[in-house]
């Protein structure tokens, strides 16, 4: 997987490209090329209305191409696959599109032929930074040629966001106008493509009149849009720029939702709101199972480079019997993403952002409703609930799996706070940021906490790597021991960013 960044131009037939030396970047021609590039898409287009593409072009090296949308206008996670039947769709290629397409065929919907006129921007190495393609694109139907124009793209390939900046001001210069982040296919479909996607997203701020409705909404949307946009990225198994893993993002947006879901219950509909939960929580159990020998592989290696003497033969056994865990359980989410049930909760969750269904309270105005919605994850965390005590009263002694419920009674607040500063409210916001931080905080001990206790398993099943096993389980209960000691000044910074809900709890 690539990401692709760039920026379109449209130009009229007569434009003529200015000089394009920029910077310390100078321009190479190189051939022209003619690209013959046939689109797949669902009868209702529903890849290209979610910005998403799968094509084959005769021209490129890898023909068949998956473009798929990122949060960031302009930039694209590209997949090429090389050679195949040139009319049917590699499955490693709808293996990946799957949560849009949600079991609808893929059938041509377009050809389109590009004549492009390609200018490399090198640096004094000879270096590509960017590229510069002048394309005139015919869109064809049969042999006719019913449609034409023609557009510039510029690609960064390793050059600074600044050079693409400067190429800009040339072109503009000469009379190109911005074209947006238009995919060509969109332009040839026309208004079909350009019809809202399906899958709906969130709006981008809520004004001071919203309702409870608006907020949930919001809430729903934002987070059916993380599971969608992490399932791609979960079937590549490939790590995310930031380094994170796309198991652990999906697993956020199936949480979160769930977590959303039993807040605003009494805004709900139950009757669609209760078996989307049960259905959710199955997701989440299998991304858990994958997620958690993630973390513990992540563990073991950081405390390796704490503990002095970590013999390098016995940690490669550790990994690789993590390593055999976690395909164990990445194995099991694959296999559910094959599954019908797993394409219906697809489609609940598509329809979500469409339509939420209601109850009469949500129509109340937000700022009269969700303050008494968010006092109860909040009276939970501050007071307990039955077998968890409350946050001030979570003694150091405790068993870790107090530490851990109230980690949890910390991350539905949150959750809580997030949603309901949507809405604008600064203080909740504040909350939110707090409670983000302590959840953080008390993550570092349960992550420590289940690492010192898979170590010691391990231990007794794998006695010849035991005395290692013990000196890595012993630096992790010191690593616990240590978040445990920093909580209570944590607590009491948060819970004095909630002192206005106490007349709710």
């Amino acid at each position: 997987m690539t990401l692709e960044e760039e920026r379109k131009y449209d130009v009229s037939p007569s434009f003529a490209l200015p000089e394009l030396a920029v910077a310390d970047a100078r321009p190479a021609a190189r051939p022209p090329v003619t690209l013959t590039a046939t689109y797949f898409d669902t009868a209702g287009l529903r890849l290209a209305r979610a910005g998403a593409s799968l094509r084959h072009r005769v021209g490129d090296p890898l023909p068949w191409t998956v473009k798929l949308p990122t949060a960031v206008p302009g930039v694209r996670q590209e997949i090429s696959l090389a050679g195949g039947d040139p009319t049917v769709p590699p499955a490693a290629l709808t293996w990946l599109v799957a949560a849009l397409t949600r079991g609808s065929p893929l059938t041509p919907v377009a050809v389109l032929r590009t004549r492009r006129q390609r200018v490399d921007l090198c640096d004094a190495a000879g270096v590509r930074l960017a590229e510069v393609a002048d394309d005139t694109v015919e869109v064809l139907s049969g042999t006719a040629v019913p449609r034409t124009f023609r557009e510039i793209e510029v690609e960064r390939t390793g050059g600074s966001p600044e050079l693409l900046s400067a190429v800009e001001e040339r072109l503009l210069a000469a009379g190109a106008r911005a074209g947006g982040f238009t995919p060509k296919l969109v332009r040839a479909l026309g208004a079909a493509a350009a019809y809202p996607p399906d899958l709906l997203p969130p709006a981008a701020t809520l004004p001071a009149t919203a309702r409870a409705a608006d907020v949930v909404i919001a809430a729903v949307r934002g987070a059916v849009a993380r599971i969608v946009a992490h399932d791609p990225l979960v079937r590549l198994d490939e790590p995310l720029p930031d380094g994170d893993t796309a198991v652990h993002q999906m697993r956020v947006g199936v949480r979160r939702l769930r977590s959303d879901l039993r807040t605003f219950k009494p805004l709900l509909d139950q009757r669609w709101a209760r078996p989307l939960r049960t259905e959710l929580g199955w997701l989440g159990d299998l991304l858990g199972a994958a997620r958690d020998a993630e973390v513990l592989r992540d563990r073991l290696h950081t405390t390796a480079a704490a503990v002095p003497a970590t013999d390098e033969g016995e940690l490669a056994a550790l990994d690789t019997i993590l390593a055999a865990r976690r395909e164990r359980g990445y194995a099991d989410l694959l296999a559910a993403l094959r599954t019908r049930r797993y394409l219906a909760l697809m489609e609940r969750l598509t329809a979500a952002t469409r339509r939420v269904p209601l109850s009469p309270a949500a129509t109340a105005p937000a700022a009269q409703a969700l303050p008494g919605l968010l006092a109860r994850p909040w009276g939970r965390l501050v007071h307990g609930t039955k077998g968890v005590p409350g946050a001030g009263s979570l003694k150091r002694s405790a068993p870790d799996v107090d530490w851990h419920q109230v980690r949890i009674h910390v991350k539905r607040a949150r959750y809580a706070a997030e949603a309901a500063a949507a809405a604008g409210d600064r203080p909740t916001a504040r909350l939110a940021k707090s409670l983000a931080r302590l959840q953080d905080a008390l993550g570092e001990h349960t992550d420590a906490a289940l690492a010192a206790a898979t170590w010691l398993t391990l231990a007794e099943s794998h006695p010849d790597l035991a005395a290692t096993l013990t000196r890595l389980a012993k630096h992790e209960r010191t690593q616990a021991t240590a978040a445990r000691a920093a909580y209570p000044a944590r607590w009491r910074k948060t819970q004095r960013k909630g002192t206005f809900l106490s007349l709710h709890v």
